[in-house]
C-alpha cells in the first residue's frame, strides 16, 4: 500500500504543529486509500513512536540516534531521506514552521523532486493531489500539481484540524541511515523568552498593533483586550523595527505565521506582507483612520476611526459578558 508520510521532529512529546500534520495525512491518505505513516527523528524516539499510533499512524519509521538529539538540518535530512527511501510516500508532509521551511525544499532536491511550501488546503483529482497556496504576499491563490511522487509539501500551521485519538497499534520500523554528518554546531546556552499567557502561533484570537498605535505605551491596551479573549498579543514589522514590541510578537512575510478564529488588526495598514502572515485568519477585524487601508480588503469587519475611541468600549463590553 502506498504510504503518507508526516515528518515529526518533537522532543519527548507531540506538539500542536505534530497533530496538526497528522490530521492533515490522515485526510489524505483517506482520499487517495493510502496508508499513514510518520518519521520520528532524534536520540530517543520511542516516546513519540508510541504517540504517533495513538494518533492514527500504522507504521511509524524511526531514526534513532544520539547525535540527532538537537536538530540541525543536515543530520535530520539524511534520516528522512535514508526513511524516504526507504518506504516510498506517495507525498511527504512538513509542517510551514522553521524547520519545515528549511527541510521540505532540500529533501525535495535531494529526492530529484519538487517542494511546495506555505500550501492551505489539497484535494485529490482524478489520483492526482491539487495544493492550493498564496502567491504574491496572499493577494491570489494557485494551484499546483507536483509530478512523480513524493511530493514533498509544507502545510500552513493552523490550516487543518489537530489529529484525534485513534489508538493504532503501528507497526515501527528501524531505519539506519548509512552515514549521519556531524552536528557542526555546539549548544553553549539556551535563552528563551519569557511568556506570560497562550503562544502567538497557537491563540486563537489575535490583536495586532501596527504604526497608527504611534508608540509602545498605546500596546498596553491591546495587551488588556487579548488578555480579556484568552488571546495573544502580535504587530507589524513596522512596529517592531521601532521598537515598541518584541522580534517575537512580529506577524507577516517575515515574521509568524498565524491563523487564529480572530485577527484584530488595529492601526495596521495591511501591506502584502503583513497579509502574508495572517490572511489563514478564519476572521480579519480591522480598526484604521484610513478608509482606503488595504487591510479593509481582507476583513471581514471594518471600522473606520481611531482605535482610542473603538477600543476603550469594546474592552469595557468584553468585561461585561465575561
Amino acid at each position: 500500500m502506498s504510504l503518507v508520510l508526516t515528518c515529526l521532529m518533537d522532543q519527548g512529546n507531540l506538539s500542536r504543529d505534530s497533530l496538526e500534520i497528522l490530521g492533515a495525512g490522515k485526510s489524505l491518505a483517506s482520499e487517495l486509500g493510502a496508508g499513514l505513516a510518520a518519521a520520528v527523528i532524534g536520540a530517543e524516539t520511542s516516546a513519540i513512536c508510541a504517540a504517533a499510533g495513538e494518533y492514527g499512524a500504522s507504521k511509524v519509521y524511526s531514526v534513532q540516534d544520539a547525535a540527532l538529539g538537537q536538530y540541525y538540518c543536515e543530520g535530520y535530512l539524511a534520516a528522512l531521506e535514508a526513511v524516504c527511501r526507504e518506504c516510498e510516500p506517495v507525498a511527504v508532509l512538513f509542517v510551514t514552521n522553521t524547520q519545515g521551511r528549511e527541510m521540505a525544499p532540500r529533501l525535495a532536491k535531494r529526492l530529484g523532486k519538487a517542494a511546495l511550501v506555505d500550501c492551505l488546503s489539497f484535494n485529490v483529482d482524478q489520483g492526482r493531489i491539487v495544493f492550493t497556496k498564496p502567491v504574491f504576499g496572499g493577494k491570489a491563490m494557485a494551484q499546483a500539481v507536483l509530478g512523480d511522487a513524493p511530493a514533498v509539501v509544507a502545510l500552513r500551521r493552523r490550516s487543518f484540524e489537530p489529529a484525534q485519538p485513534d489508538q493504532v497499534e503501528p507497526e515501527i520500523i528501524q531505519v539506519k541511515p548509512a552515514s549521519i554528518p556531524p552536528n557542526p554546531f555546539k549548544l553553549i546556552e539556551r535563552v528563551e523568552e519569557q511568556q506570560a499567557g497562550v503562544r502567538l502561533e497557537d491563540a486563537r484570537v489575535v490583536v495586532s498593533g501596527g504604526q497608527g498605535l504611534g508608540g509602545p505605551e498605546n500596546f498596553a491596551m491591546l495587551e488588556e483586550l487579548a488578555g480579556l479573549l484568552g488571546g495573544a498579543v502580535g504587530a507589524s514589522r513596522v512596529a517592531v523595527d521601532s521598537g515598541w514590541v518584541s522580534s517575537s510578537k512580529q506577524v507577516g512575510q517575515t515574521g509568524k505565521i498565524v491563523a487564529p478564529d480572530i485577527y484584530l488588526a488595529v492601526g495596521i495598514s495591511g501591506a502584502c506582507q503583513h497579509l502574508a502572515g495572517c490572511s489563514g485568519s478564519k476572521v480579519i477585524v480591522a480598526i484604521n483612520t484610513d478608509p482606503e487601508a488595504p487591510i479593509f480588503g481582507a476583513a471581514r469587519l471594518g471600522v473606520v476611526g481611531d482605535y482610542r475611541d473603538v477600543l476603550p468600549p469594546l474592552i469595557e463590553k468584553v468585561k461585561e459578558l465575561a
